[in-house]
C-alpha cells in the first residue's frame, strides 16, 4: 500500500508540473515563447559540439573576393562553375561608366578604383558628386581619364577608366607625378652646387701645387747660386796652392845646386 501511495503521489506531482508549465507557456506571447524555447534548447542540447563546426566555412562573400575581376575576360565569362557564375552575376549588377576612388594613400602613389553600385548611381555619387569615397563636393567637378595600372591574380593589367573629381581630389590624383617633376627640377640645381664646390676644390689644389712648385723653384735657384759662389772661390784657392808648391820646389832646387857646387 505504501508503494502504491508513493506511485500515485509521483504521478500527481508530474501532472501538476505539466499543467503549470502549460499554463506558463500559454501566458507568454509569441516572442517570449520563442526566447524560452531557444534558451531551453541551448541548455539541453548546446553542450554537444558539431563535428564540422571546426571546419572553415566558405561564404558567398569569400567566393566573390577570390573570383572577382575588375574587367572580366571572355575566358572568365565562359567558365561554367557556380563560383564563376556568382561572380558574373555580381559583375553584371555594377555600372561601369564611372569609377569610385579611394585616395587615402595618395601620397604613396596608391589609388584604389572600383565600379559604382546601383545605390551610388541613384544618389549621383561618382558622376554629379566627387568620385572620391570621402568627398561629397558637388561644385567644380571635372571628368578625367585615368590609366589604371593594377595587379590582379598575379598579373599586371591596365585599363583606361573615367573618374569625376573636384579640384582638390584631382590634385591628389596627380600628386605623385607632380612630386617627380619637382624632384627632377631640383636635381640640376644640386648638380650646379656640386660642380661649384668641385671647382673650388680644384682651384685650391692647383694653387697649392703652384705654390709648392714656386717654392721648389726658389730652393733650386738658391742652391744654384750657392754652388756658383763656391765654385768661383775654389779656383783661386787652387792657384794659390799651386804657386806655393812651385815656390817651395824652386827653393829646394837652389839648395840642391848649392850643395853640389860649394
Amino acid at each position: 500500500m505504501a508503494s502504491l501511495g508513493r506511485l500515485k503521489s509521483a504521478i500527481f506531482d508530474r501532472e501538476e508540473r505539466k499543467m503549470q508549465y502549460q499554463s506558463h507557456i500559454r501566458g507568454l506571447n509569441a516572442y517570449d515563447r520563442h526566447k524560452k524555447f531557444m534558451k531551453d534548447y541551448v541548455q539541453f542540447y548546446g553542450h554537444e559540439k558539431n563535428v564540422d563546426s571546426s571546419l572553415p566555412i566558405k561564404t558567398d562573400k569569400d567566393t566573390l573576393r577570390e573570383g572577382y575581376r575588375f574587367i572580366l575576360s571572355e575566358e572568365d565569362e565562359m567558365d561554367s562553375t557556380w563560383e564563376k557564375r556568382l561572380v558574373k552575376r555580381y559583375y553584371d549588377k555594377l555600372f561601369k561608366e564611372y569609377c569610385i576612388a579611394d585616395m587615402t594613400q595618395y601620397k604613396k602613389g596608391k589609388i584604389g578604383l572600383r565600379w559604382r553600385t546601383e545605390k551610388e548611381v541613384i544618389s549621383g555619387k561618382g558622376q554629379f558628386i566627387c568620385g572620391n569615397r570621402h568627398c561629397d563636393e558637388k561644385h567644380g567637378l571635372g571628368s578625367y581619364e585615368v590609366n589604371f595600372s593594377y595587379v590582379e591574380a598575379e598579373e599586371q593589367k591596365q585599363a583606361l577608366v573615367k573618374l569625376v573629381a573636384c579640384k582638390r581630389c584631382a590634385e591628389k590624383l596627380a600628386y605623385k607625378r607632380q612630386k617627380e617633376k619637382e624632384n627632377e627640377n631640383e636635381l640640376p640645381g644640386e648638380k650646379e652646387i656640386d660642380l661649384k664646390d668641385s671647382d673650388k676644390r680644384k682651384r685650391k689644389h692647383e694653387e697649392s701645387d703652384h705654390s709648392s712648385e714656386d717654392e721648389k723653384y726658389r730652393r733650386k735657384k738658391k742652391g744654384f747660386k750657392d754652388a756658383k759662389n763656391s765654385g768661383s772661390q775654389r779656383p783661386a784657392d787652387r792657384c794659390g796652392a799651386s804657386s806655393k808648391s812651385s815656390g817651395n820646389s824652386d827653393e829646394a832646387f837652389e839648395e840642391y845646386l848649392e850643395g853640389m857646387f860649394p
